[in-house]
């Protein structure tokens, strides 16, 4: 880094010499100081761009220098039409024709650029697509849920993440909330970026890259992880469905979660506390720790209560797990009354320590 540091600043000093040798900007009478000042200014400008340049993809770089090419080609051939059909003095005309094309082509060569397939041509160019499918693009409810945070302190996303500019806005507009419910959601998840990105060894990226013709987030998503043709990483269902229909590989916090949680097996016996009553006759419902849902039978009765009970079968979703389990009374009672034979009682008798004959003393 140091090295370019000092290659920039022998360019800029080589190229404000020169300047101020040459005398290439204004009049004479003007002095070589404001040559200088002009090769100065130039050389800032040349520097200032190669940075821009680093931060763009060899796609975007081929496309826009192709769509240059183009656009001149295009202004020389309107040039030779307008020789004849305008004045000799109207040479200001084919300037402004000349710097339009190449502009027009630049910026939509740059734009359509995503689109090449560089992995086609092999060689140097082979490496472009691997490289994109090390970007992974946040969704705005991963971004809220938090969890990200987490996996990402514990290294195991690697590349660079995207933060789209529109999830932004959005996070923002959540944030902005009259509800404040919705408020601290936001507020919560521009946190989480913040701490995202004062992570070392993680590469943040926020792209401008928007869509205006398509109005849902979970859609420009879509299409920038084609354009990208990287990952989503997300928790929202349906999000995760029509990502799959549309051909784009997504991330999904919550089936990573479900397969990192215990195994629950038939048979097994748990502890819950009965919340509330289920859909179906005589049934009650219980949340463990991580929200993961246990509906049992015959617990309706049980209704505020922990109670034990007996595994009967695991069903295991995308959209998260379920437990189903069923309360018997009398393994109930028989846990209950062993809990209660290995609890200390108050009218058992407590140990004695430190006992020894009393000592007395006579005075003499």
């Amino acid at each position: 880094m140091f090295d370019l540091v000092v290659v920039r600043a022998i360019f800029i000093l080589v190229l404000t010499s020169s300047a101020w040798a040459l005398h290439p900007f204004g009049a004479d009478g003007l002095g070589p100081w404001y040559s200088a000042a002009g090769g100065l200014l130039l050389g800032a400008c040349i520097i200032f761009f190669e940075i821009r340049l680093e931060q763009v993809s060899l796609k975007r770089l081929i496309g826009a220098a192709c769509g240059s090419v183009l656009g001149i080609l295009g202004a020389f051939l309107m040039s030779l039409v307008l020789d004849k059909a305008v004045p000799e003095n109207m040479r200001f005309l084919h300037v402004t024709l000349l710097l339009w094309m190449t502009y027009v082509g630049l910026i939509v060569g740059a734009k359509k650029g995503d689109m090449l397939n560089l992995s086609a041509l092999g060689g140097i160019f082979g490496g472009e697509k691997s490289s994109k499918k090390a970007f992974k693009i946040l969704d705005t409810s991963v971004i809220i849920d938090g969890r990200i945070a987490d996996i990402a302190e514990t290294g195991f996303l690697d590349g660079v993440l995207v933060i789209p500019q529109f999830v932004l806005r959005e996070l923002q507009l959540v944030a902005d909330s009259a509800d404040s419910m919705k408020r601290n959601r936001g507020r919560r998840g521009l946190d989480i970026l913040q701490r995202i990105q004062k992570m070392a060894h993680l590469n943040v990226q926020i792209v401008e890259d928007d869509f205006p013709q398509v109005r849902d987030v979970d859609m420009k998503l879509i299409e920038l992880a084609k354009i990208y043709d990287c990952k989503i990483i997300t928790n929202d269902f349906n999000l995760n469905k029509v990502a799959q229909l549309h051909g784009v590989e997504v991330l999904n916090i919550n089936e990573l979660a479900n397969s990192l949680k215990p195994i629950v097996l038939p048979g097994e016996t748990m502890r819950v506390f009965i919340l509330k009553e289920g859909k179906e006759y005589n049934q009650g419902v219980a949340y463990l720790d991580d929200g993961t849902m246990v509906v049992v039978d015959n617990a309706k009765k049980m209704i505020s209560k922990t109670i034990d009970i007996t595994v009967t079968s695991v069903l295991q979703t995308t959209a998260g797990k379920m437990i189903f389990g069923k309360f018997d009374e009398r393994m109930h009672a028989v846990a209950g009354a062993e809990r209660h034979e290995r609890a200390p009682r108050k009218s058992d008798p407590q140990p004695v320590t430190n006992v020894g004959p009393e000592k007395t003393t006579v005075e003499s």
